[in-house]
């Protein structure tokens, strides 16, 4: 009988590995075929990416999951797993700390006593990820389905194999993105991930992969936190330079006249202070790409004498008549209207043209949708990580109230909230949580945003009490005292934040409920 289950669950995917797939589709045809082969609550197909397991397809598992990079040291049990040669179940009474804490969708509360799978994924013999089961029912797998569970990685390995190849095809070579590694390394520059599914990120991302294998000057626009920085990174990366430096400049950092050191470079004497000849971004960045943030801020100056270099690839240092050739491909970023500058004089057109051979607009947070739970899941991760958590989560309170904000401030905004919400929803905490859930009156958000998700109509609240008898003081008091202890168990007896969510002074509730009899 397990035979014959297992040989229905693989043929799917035999027959896909001959079929050209999104990788995302091929993924999550993996994971339901191992859900129809062993069926469990949860399951995660992971990549180890350096120290860290990025999730690639999740059943059973929030949103925010997607998002989340979980550090191995940090999760035991991921560590045994990859440890392993094969399958390993774990007790169902294991002290070890779940990864999945808080993310299994249905269930709030701590993942006590449960049953759970992992096995190792190698390709080309080397370990590349896992697969993970998880059922609430602690008696739910049996040892038999180990042997099951076993022969479905080596197809799942194969279907891992086959996902990277057709990619490897499309890229470049595996020693260009080595190389691009060492320079980015060697200038200081993360090399960080762009997380999002929505319409507008990927269409953002196929034209990043279309003008990145071209050499065409690109100008990136976009509001105040959207990530240009991070899609002038993506470019740099898709380009056929990856294997040479990306230098960066900020040109609302500076004066006028330190631009144009930066920019082209200055020799001993050039001014007071140059007591050495030095290089300028544009040398450095010979060969490979220079991001000119904030290029907006330049003044008309110093746009005339970058339009020269840009024409004819040549400069001269600050105090040199010496000319200097360079290879550079530009990339801009502004978060202003330059057409509108342009015809208000305060912009050169011919600069203005010669920067915008391909616009790339950035979509703000709030035209992403559900792209800001994934961004929150990576963000959540990383305070989990700082803060020593089990586990740090959303509410699904919390999530409509992020998805129903319209982020003036966009990704950078979301960064600074969910990392300063954990920190003040942690301090509230009497006794430190396994679990940190983080409620819609937790995050720092308007008040008017967390009392269109939490608080409840006139109407909900006569379904959700029972009806009240007694005379009109007694009832009223009856309503408090049902109200207090409702939000106190959404906030595990944390006053603080019940307070906050019933709109109240953290004195004045504790008085209440004193005169309620509710607290000595």
């Amino acid at each position: 009988m397990i035979a014959k289950s297992l040989l229905t669950a693989l043929l799917p995917l035999v027959a896909d590995l001959s079929r050209e797939l999104p990788e995302g589709e091929r993924y999550r045809r993996l994971l339901e075929a191992m859900r129809a082969l062993l069926p469990c609550d949860a399951a995660a197909l992971l990549r180890l990416d350096g120290e860290s397991l990025v999730p690639l397809a999740v059943d059973g598992l929030s949103t925010d999951t997607l998002g989340r990079r979980f550090k191995v040291s940090e999760h035991p049990r991921f560590e045994i797993l990859l440890a392993g040669a094969g399958p390993t179940r774990f007790a169902a009474d294991s002290d070890l700390p779940d990864p999945y804490d808080g993310l299994v969708d249905g269930l709030d509360d701590h993942l006590e006593v449960h049953d759970c799978l992992g096995c190792p994924l190698f390709v080309d013999e080397k370990l590349w990820g896992l697969i993970t089961l998880d059922a609430l029912d602690p008696e739910r797998f049996e040892p038999i389905e180990l042997d099951a569970l076993q022969a479905f990685a080596s197809l799942a390995s194969a279907t891992v194999n086959a996902a990277e190849r057709i990619e490897r095809l499309a890229t470049r070579a595996e020693d260009e993105h080595q190389r691009a590694e060492v320079y980015r390394q060697a200038s200081g520059q993360q090399n960080r991930e762009m997380i999002g599914q929505s319409k507008a990120h990927k269409r953002l991302v196929e034209e990043i992969n279309l003008v990145g294998g071209s050499d065409l000057t690109v100008l990136i626009t976009g509001e105040t936190g959207v990530g240009k920085e991070l899609v002038a990174q993506a470019i740099h990366a898709a380009s056929a330079r990856a294997d040479k430096p990306m230098i960066s400049l900020n040109c609302a950092a500076l004066p006028d006249t330190l631009v144009e050191s930066e920019l082209f470079g200055h020799v001993r004497g050039a001014f007071t202070g140059a007591t050495s000849d030095r290089r300028g971004k544009f040398e450095l960045a010979n060969g490979g790409t220079l991001f000119l943030d904030e290029v907006g801020e330049l003044s008309l100056t110093v746009q005339a004498k970058l339009l020269r270099v840009l024409q004819s690839g040549q400069l001269q240092r600050l105090g040199s008549d010496k000319e200097h050739q360079v290879d550079v491909r530009l990339i801009a970023a502004t978060n202003r209207d330059l057409a509108e500058e342009v015809r208000s004089g305060r912009y050169r057109a011919d600069f203005y043209h010669r920067l915008s051979v391909y616009p790339l607009r950035v979509p703000a947070l709030r035209d992403r949708g559900r792209d800001v739970l994934l961004l929150s899941g990576f963000f959540l991760e990383q305070n989990r990580s700082r803060m020593g958590l089990n586990s740090l989560r959303l509410n699904s309170d919390a999530q409509e109230a992020l998805l129903a904000y319209t982020w003036p401030g966009n990704v950078r905004e979301l960064e600074h909230l969910i990392g300063r919400s954990a920190l003040k929803a942690l301090g509230n905490c009497k006794v430190r949580p396994k679990i940190l859930s983080l409620s819609a009156a937790d995050l720092d958000l308007p008040r008017e945003v967390v009392d269109n998700v939490v608080a409840p109509s006139n109407a909900d609240l006569a379904n959700a009490m029972p009806m009240i008898g007694g005379d009109l003081r007694s009832a009223t008091d009856e309503f408090q005292r049902r109200l207090i202890s409702a939000a106190l168990e959404r906030h595990q007896d944390n006053w603080a934040s019940a307070a906050r969510e019933l709109g109240v002074d953290r004195a004045n509730l504790g008085r209440m409920a004193k005169r309620l009899g509710m607290k000595d």
